[in-house]
């Protein structure tokens, strides 16, 4: 990934892993896998616990500790209804963005034709 990818996710990272709580409850290692399937594969593990922390702090998530086979027990996290107001605000600063990007971009190359 490039530095403007990266930073461009660093913006977009929360909502995404909002939207994949919102499709079921999962653990970090469990969302760091399904970023990477989905082509982020750059995604490192650190990030999105780094992030899960942040959520749940902010209270947008519910933890719940479920026994591992193997060592201590892993947090799931499922989203909550201030989480999916967040999710729901998320969306709709996406549709806003990328509407006016991709209308400006438009306009930007019909210019140079």
């Amino acid at each position: 990934m490039g530095r403007q990818t990266t930073e461009m996710l660093k913006g977009t990272l929360e909502g995404i892993v909002l939207a994949i709580l919102a499709s079921q409850p999962a653990y970090g290692y469990e969302i760091t896998t399904r970023l990477r399937d989905e082509g982020f594969e750059d995604i490192v593990e650190g990030t999105v616990y780094a992030l899960l922390l942040r959520i749940e702090q902010r209270g947008l998530v519910d933890v719940e500790k479920v026994p591992s086979e193997k060592g201590p027990p892993r947090k799931v996290y499922s989203l909550n209804a201030q989480g999916r107001e967040q999710l729901d605000e998320f969306w709709g600063t996406w549709s806003f963005l990328t509407e006016r990007i991709a209308k400006l971009h438009a306009a930007l190359t019909e210019g140079e034709n």
